[in-house]
């Protein structure tokens, strides 16, 4: 939806750069934040001093505050009052309070704005919110938590909550003795104090942060328990609520510690605050965030057991603490100066992060994984018209929470990755460092980071990575061979995933790095800076473009010579990332209409002596893509393809089996539970029989009877081919469990369920007592397996729309990801004419983007169906399936 300017205009705002920002009549330097929750009201008492330097003469001061209720403002300069009951003026759509009075502030002069106000302690997850968990008496015990990212510290106190408004601040907790307070900085006193609510409570006050962001402050108060490491330089603590076992912090805890001093040594930068605290939030919108000195998390990504913890729990677990602990200096202590480069903070954070795991774990191999997990998200969500440059132009607080997604983080990270490897590593990390070192404290633009690695190489980055960040999509390179000059010819036009670029959107010429891979190894000096070029092959009886996939396109060649990279694979001459990327293209590329389906079914009928996990992750991937865009096709068809699927993965899973031993490899763990679920699912009788098996003894008492690798894949199968038995049995799992993991396995599984009566169970529970908010699309996700999962899930998302945007407000991306899982699997003209006719009229704001971006994945795939329908069932007889 565009808004027209006079829309936006207001007299709070200043529209700068196309921006809605504050007047910069005034900056502000050090706040003073006194907080007193009460948790039996879930309202809390506070006072903010603000600290100011009066940029320009003044008579009225604008603000940030959304669900404030502000009862005294007092404005001083020096010794004067300039005013003791100023005039505020709120407006609710831009969220800003605007005080005036009467004397003129003059330039250069310092004042001080004090609010004492009344804020709730909400339960959206969002400002200064309270959280629950189960007590030790069987009731509810409650923790009072902050998440200020993007625009919520505005609900906790009024600020000026700018990322380039940077200021110091003090805060001071009050709270009952057996309370723990927690925020950025260390404790500098303690103090008895006169409650607001009667009686006396202790005001733990802390120390002066550095310069810092308002979306980055953070505090808590509630009972918790702590696990400390000390080998690090300052103390590393995890804590959680009463209700967990903080034993099982001590993975994140020393991954923590020894992190922090590979960080400091690689950005050649101290980490500059006393201490650092991980928490462990039990209701959290996100999956963790980065405040400074007081990172948050969801339990599931900070806690794990780790002797009942799966191979991809564990990984997980890893990166995200990784992850956060990068943005200590890429984002906290450097930070973009507004939201448009919010990909700067996380692009480099999942680099980072994975860069980290690579030194950390190398028998994990991330970077293979990279292959098809960040780079395919980036790609399958950037193939569509509706997604974004990695650098978008943002204008409101409200459009900021809809661009954390796969191009903020993924392809921003994939970016990152191709610069690097441009580069070479260690010339991109003194890159970093210098970044670091100018910007330390201050705001940047993504120009910044590109000068900085500009002056470190001597190669002129800005010219090659700004056309990356700036413009959306990326292309398909096309390949044709000329056999008497040995050359390739390529031309790069723009890849849409539903096949119908128009010549307006195909004006981006991007730097494409060829990365040729030869019998004589890989010439990472090859660039295609033009739309098409020849290119010399020294043996064109064996090449390959991307090697290694860090170049962020598709490769189209032609059908003989796919067939003839499919032999180069079994011959050994292609690398792991080599063979993933390969599959994905091929999977990409047919659901496009550049190559036939039945090339890909052909393509990943030949890789069934593949050896490697992260292939047949890809494998596995692309035949699951296939099934779903024919999710309401004829049965006899359906069959076929899951008959095609289990011939494809049974033996390999029958050959490597799924008894797991202290011998297994990390990666060999994960391929084990991959094959295992994916034969089980397909309706392979051996793995299906196991699956059954290890459940009955599991719920019977056997806990050991189930290993963590297999548990999700166990439990979608035995719902899968189960009844009411097995489903009330996950229930119960679900509700008694003593791990996030264990609990979230069960959960998860729940829409796996084809039952009419338990789906209808499965969608009501969602909105039961028992599963918190955050988790509201866990038991949803497992319904888009089956047909009628996806109809059942649409019609009572239309008959409980109210209920559904009570629960989570379309401001927070919660309601965004539940309408993308109701409406982006349905594959039908018919069906998208609904769910538009549905939306018609009603405001999208908030998750507008999710809901275009789900348009776009289902007319791709009611243009796959019509273009390849006939051709894959062809197929499926000439096989035998049929």
């Amino acid at each position: 939806m565009c808004r027209r300017e006079a829309d936006t205009a207001d007299s709070n705002m200043d529209i700068s750069k196309g921006r809605e920002v504050l007047p910069k009549n005034v900056k502000p330097l050090h706040y003073n934040v006194t907080l007193e929750p009460n948790f039996e009201t879930f309202k809390y008492d506070g006072t903010v001093e603000i600290e100011l330097d009066v940029v320009k003469d003044t008579t009225s001061i604008s603000l940030n505050a959304l669900e404030i209720d502000i009862k005294e403002t007092k404005i001083t300069s020096g010794s004067n009052v300039i005013s003791s009951s100023p005039t505020l003026s709120h407006d609710e759509d831009s969220q800003t309070t605007k005080i005036e009075f009467n004397q003129t502030i003059p330039a250069g002069s310092k004042a001080t704005l004090t609010h004492k106000f009344v804020g709730s302690l909400n339960d959206n997850m969002a400002g200064f919110y309270r959280s629950s968990y189960k007590a030790k008496d069987g009731g509810e015990g409650w923790i009072a938590t902050t998440q200020m990212e993007p625009t919520d510290c505005r609900r906790a106190f009024p600020c000026f909550d700018e990322p380039a408004l940077k200021a110091t601040f003090t805060v001071t907790l009050i709270a009952d003795d057996k309370m723990t307070c927690l925020s950025n900085m260390d404790v500098a006193g303690e103090k008895q104090v006169d409650s607001a609510y009667g009686g006396k409570r202790k005001a733990v006050t802390f120390n002066k942060t550095p310069l810092m962001s308002t979306y980055l402050v953070a505090f808590i108060v509630g009972e918790l328990q702590v696990l400390e490491s000390k080998n690090f330089r300052v103390p590393v603590r995890v804590f959680c609520t009463p209700d967990k076992d903080i034993s099982h912090g001590k993975f994140s805890v020393e991954l923590a510690a020894q992190t922090l001093a590979f960080y400091e040594k690689q950005f050649a930068s101290e980490f500059p605050l006393p201490k650092m605290d991980m928490v462990a939030i039990p209701d959290f919108s996100a999956g963790a965030m980065e405040n400074w000195g007081l990172v948050t998390y969801r339990v599931v990504d900070l806690l794990l057991d780790e002797n009942n913890v799966s191979a991809s729990t564990k990984q997980r677990v890893a990166e995200v603490v990784q992850h956060e602990l990068a943005h200590q200096w890429f984002g906290n202590l450097v930070t973009m100066d507004f939201w448009d480069g919010l990909w700067l903070n996380e692009g480099f954070a999942t680099w980072m992060s994975w860069y980290s795991c690579n030194v950390f774990y190398p028998e994990w191999k991330v970077w293979e994984g990279y292959v098809t997990d960040n780079l395919q998200s980036a790609l399958g969500l950037d193939s569509l018209r509706s997604s974004h440059p990695i650098e978008v132009p943002v204008k409101r607080a409200d459009e900021i929470n809809q661009i954390f997604d796969a191009i903020s983080y993924s392809k921003g990270s994939c970016v990152l990755r191709m610069i690097s490897k441009y580069l070479g590593e260690d010339i991109f990390l003194e890159g970093i460092r210098r970044y670091l070192k100018k910007h330390a404290y201050g705001n940047t633009t993504t120009g910044d980071l590109w000068a900085s690695l500009s002056d470190a190489s001597g190669k002129d980055v800005e010219r090659v990575a700004d056309i990356w960040t700036k413009n959306v999509g990326f292309p398909v390179v096309t390949v044709t061979e000329d056999a008497k000059n040995s050359t390739i010819h390529v031309k790069q036009n723009r890849f849409l995933r539903t096949a119908d670029v128009k010549p307006e959107e195909d004006k981006t010429l991007f730097p494409v790095f060829l990365g040729l891979r030869t019998k004589n190894g890989i010439d990472e000096s090859l660039t295609l800076n033009k739309r098409e070029d020849d290119f010399k092959v020294p043996d064109l009886d064996f090449f390959k473009l991307n090697a290694d996939h860090s170049g962020i396109y598709r490769t189209l060649y032609a059908a003989e010579r796919l067939q003839k990279l499919g032999q180069n694979a079994k011959a050994g001459l292609l690398s792991v990332e080599d063979r993933a990327g390969m599959i994905a293209d091929a999977g990409a590329l047919s659901a496009a209409g550049y190559q036939k389906t039945d090339g890909l079914l052909s393509l990943l009928k030949s890789f069934d002596t593949e050896p490697d996990f992260v292939v047949w992750d890809e494998i596995t991937a692309r035949v699951g893509a296939v099934r779903a865009a024919w999710t309401f096709e004829d049965n006899k068809i359906k069959d076929a393809l899951k008959a095609f699927q289990r011939d494809l993965v049974s033996h390999k899973s029958h050959q490597v089996g799924w008894e797991f031993s202290d011998k297994d490899g990390h990666i060999e763990q994960q391929f084990k539970a991959l094959l295992f679920g994916t034969a089980a699912s397909a309706g392979d009788e051996k793995t299906k029989k196991a699956a059954f098996e290890m459940f009955e003894k599991f719920v019977s008492g056997d806990r050991a009877a189930l290993h963590p690798n297999l548990r999700g894949s166990v439990y979608a199968v035995v719902l899968q081919y189960g009844g009411k038995k097995e489903y009330d049995a996950l229930v119960k799992e679900y509700e008694t469990a003593n791990s996030s993991d264990e609990r979230n396995a069960a959960l998860r599984s729940l829409g796996r369920a084809r039952d009419p009566e338990l789906i209808q169970r499965t969608l009501a529970y969602s909105l039961n007592k028992h599963v918190k908010e955050q988790d509201i699309y866990l038991p949803l996700a497992g319904l888009r397996a089956h047909r009628e999962g996806i109809e059942a899930f649409w019609a009572w998302m239309k008959e409980n729309w109210d209920t559904l945007k009570q629960k989570m407000p379309p401001s927070f991306t919660l309601l965004g990801s539940v309408v993308s899982m109701a409406t982006s699997s349905f594959t039908k003209e018919k069906q998208l004419k609904d769910v538009e006719a549905f939306f018609e009229g009603k405001s999208t704001k908030g998750f507008d983007r999710n809901l275009a971006q789900s348009f776009d994945a289902v007319r791709a795939k009611i243009g796959w169906l019509e273009r390849d329908a006939g051709d894959v069932e062809r197929w499926l007889r000439e096989e035998k399936y049929l």
